[in-house]
C-alpha cells in the first residue's frame, strides 16, 4: 500500500491537505498537529500515510511523524473507533498526553475529546493500556509525567523543563500537585 507521500503542498484546510506528487494531487486527511507543522503552499512536504479501505470509500490519512501514524493505526483497531474519531483524538491530544492518559486509565481526559464518550474512553483504556506499558510510558519518572502534561497543555519543552527545575524535591507530592505547582510557576513568570 501507500506508506508515505513526498511532494509539494498545494493547499491546507481544517481537516487535511492536498499534496502534488509528480502532477498527481492527493488529498490527505490529517490531525491538526500535522497540518500545523506543514509549511505554506508551495513548500516540499513528506508525510507518513495510512490508506483506509472500505467497501464504498478509499481515504488517505497523512501524519507528520511515524508515532502519530502508529497511534492512528492502534486507535482504528479498537472496536467502535473509526478514522474520524481517531483523528479527533490525535488533534486534541499530543501523542505523549494520549499515551499518559491511556497508561493512567484517565477516562476524563479521553472523554473530553469531542465525539468520545465515557464508555468509548473506557474501551480505549481497556484495549490499549497494555500496548503503551510495553513501550515504557507507564514507567516514566514523575518529572517526565509532569513534562508530558505541560507539553500537552501547550507549553514548549524548554518551558516545561524550566518549570520542573523550580519544583521542590518532595517525593510525597502527587502528579496533580506537581502540575499545579508548575502552572503556578508560569503564572508568576508571566
Amino acid at each position: 500500500m501507500i506508506a508515505g507521500i513526498e511532494g509539494i503542498l498545494k493547499s491546507r484546510g481544517e481537516d487535511g491537505v492536498v499534496v502534488d506528487v509528480g502532477g498527481v494531487s492527493f488529498r490527505l486527511q490529517s490531525p491538526i498537529a500535522t497540518i500545523s507543522t506543514l509549511g505554506s503552499p508551495g513548500d516540499r512536504v513528506k508525510l507518513h500515510t495510512h490508506l483506509h479501505v472500505r467497501e464504498d470509500n478509499l481515504a488517505l490519512y497523512g501524519f507528520a511523524s511515524s508515532e502519530e501514524l502508529r497511534l492512528f493505526e492502534l486507535l482504528i483497531a479498537v472496536s467502535g473507533i473509526g478514522p474520524k474519531t481517531a483523528l479527533a483524538l490525535l488533534s486534541a491530544l499530543s501523542p505523549e498526553r494520549f499515551e499518559v492518559a491511556i497508561a493512567r486509565g484517565d477516562v476524563e481526559v479521553l472523554s473530553s475529546v469531542s465525539g468520545v464518550g465515557k464508555k468509548t474512553a473506557a474501551r480505549l483504556v481497556l484495549e490499549l493500556k497494555g500496548k503503551f506499558e510495553q513501550v515504557g510510558v507507564a514507567s516514566r519518572s514523575p518529572q517526565e509525567d509532569v513534562k508530558a502534561a505541560l507539553i500537552g497543555l501547550g507549553y514548549s519543552a524548554a518551558e516545561a523543563n524550566s518549570a520542573i527545575a523550580m519544583l521542590p524535591d518532595a517525593t510525597d507530592l502527587s502528579l496533580e500537585e506537581k502540575i499545579k505547582l508548575a502552572l503556578q510557576h508560569f503564572a508568576r513568570a508571566g
